[in-house]
């Protein structure tokens, strides 16, 4: 397979798992092992990428927030998203720094998607005897979603995406909808910040060579084309259906990986 064509794979992967609630990490790593390992550059890229489509999709919610400070109910949203943000970069960075975190191998983000599969069924379920029409943000879940992207951070193979979503919805948003664009929202300075970390990390260690520019490019632009039509879509099927899918998808993906893939790995 020529190296762009690996390049377009990636970063249309990236844009399809980046916000379902599957894992990213897991499915880039099991793919490199059949398309070749990429540099953590090449990683960031098709992120930066992800988040470009997430702000396109939000743009006119992120206008009306950042122009509306005035009203109250705007001045309220934006400070919890800041607050959720804050929590994830005060604990998540002392607990970068310390290295807390698995190894990205194959086994334990199988256990991951399995544990995490079946989390979000239980959770959904329990969260929908509770109001099902709970939309309001409250203080308690902006610290729980700041709190829910480090252990994502962590447990690779969790999801970003399914922790926030799902902690979110078990502390009263119940609303899909509502616990999405909370979560994704609170993504784009979470993911550009840590974007940006790395970056300055490979940059200090002279990290920052090795990559095709053209592939990087190619790539780039199928995770925003691809990551733009995913949450647009997601927004649209969560409204009326249950996340159930998803959970099934990763208990399956999980069990076939344990099954082949060599133990240790």
């Amino acid at each position: 397979m020529t190296d762009p064509l690996a390049a377009l794979l990636l970063g249309i992967l990236e844009g399809l798992t980046e916000f379902l609630p599957i894992s990213s990490t897991g499915h880039l790593l099991i793919a490199q092992r059949w398309l070749g390992a990429r540099s953590d550059f090449f990683n960031i890229v098709i992120q930066a990428g992800a988040i470009l489509a997430i702000t396109l999709v939000f743009r006119e919610r992120i206008t009306a927030l950042a122009t509306g400070l005035g009203e109250a109910r705007n001045r309220d949203y934006a400070m919890k998203l800041a607050v959720a943000f804050l929590v994830t970069a005060l604990v998540g960075l002392p607990v970068r720094l310390l290295g807390w975190e698995l190894p990205e191998t194959v086994t334990p983000i199988a256990w991951a998607l399995i544990i995490g599969g079946a989390w979000m069924i239980v959770a959904e379920r329990v969260a929908e005897r509770r109001s099902p029409d709970g939309a309001e943000v409250t203080w308690t879940i902006a610290v729980l979603v700041g709190l829910a992207q480090v252990v994502a951070g962590i447990f690779p193979g969790t999801s970003r995406s399914a922790a926030a979503i799902f902690i979110a919805m078990l502390a009263g948003l119940t609303r899909r909808t509502a616990a999405a664009e909370f979560v994704f929202l609170v993504g784009i300075p979470t993911m550009f910040a840590a974007s940006a970390y790395t970056f300055l990390e490979l940059a200090m260690d002279g990290g920052l060579g090795g990559e095709t520019w053209a592939d990087v490019g190619i790539a780039f632009a199928a995770a925003t084309i691809t990551g733009f039509m995913v949450v647009k879509w997601l927004l649209g099927y969560i409204e009326h259906h249950r996340f159930t899918g998803f959970a099934i998808y990763r208990i399956l993906l999980g069990a076939a990986l344990l099954l082949w893939i060599p133990i240790g790995e």
